[in-house]
């Protein structure tokens, strides 16, 4: 395997791509994509948004993107290593698993008494939180650019004017009268 600085931009986005699409797979954006396993038909976490999120100062970790990546790596080295897999391609070794090798990773990563679970639970968290929230955007910025995630889960669109309005409870009835003393605007007196 050709050897791949953990600081390079091409390591680092393959790198993360490839964890978020482990936590939310996708369908291949091409061929060639080696990123996205194309375990699924739909669109997954890296086309929502999980790398752009994560890099956002919002997460708080985009400092330490680096090395979670390089840690990731030493990890895909190790399990490789441990389960006999001969990583031979020039991609990052985290980018070189089977979807189901990242995945069995992954999982013994988050395993509660992994001493790094923490890390890895709160990686997996922004990329569920970039394709069910489209967190690193703005809610009617994302409906406009018809974010996966938001379109997947059928997020309602507002109104004209928008603001979401609901003329029809969800459980068919409301749930508790109104306030006598709520104003127009929905606002307690």
């Amino acid at each position: 395997m050709k050897s791949v600085s953990p600081g390079d931009d091409k390591t680092k986005t393959m790198t993360l791509e490839a964890f978020a699409d482990t936590i939310v797979p996708g369908v291949k954006r091409s061929p060639e994509d080696r990123s996205v396993a194309g375990a699924v038909v739909d669109p997954g976490a890296v086309v929502a948004g999980a790398v752009e999120l994560l890099e956002t100062p919002a997460p708080g970790i985009r400092e330490g993107l680096d090395d979670l990546v390089r840690m990731l790596n030493d990890h895909a080295r190790s399990y490789a290593d441990l389960q006999g897999l001969v990583l031979d391609s020039p991609e990052p070794p985290f980018v070189a698993l089977s979807f189901a090798d990242r995945t069995a990773l992954v999982q013994a990563l988050t395993a509660p008494g992994h001493p790094e679970r923490e890390v890895w639970i709160s990686l997996a968290l922004f990329s569920n939180m970039a394709f069910d929230t489209a967190a690193h955007m703005h809610t009617l910025d994302a409906i406009a650019a018809d974010h996966p995630g938001i379109r997947i889960m059928g997020l309602a669109k507002p109104d004209p004017d928008g603001l979401w309005r609901f003329p029809a409870f969800s459980y068919g009835r409301p749930l508790a009268d109104l306030h006598p003393d709520t104003t127009a605007s929905g606002s307690p007196a």
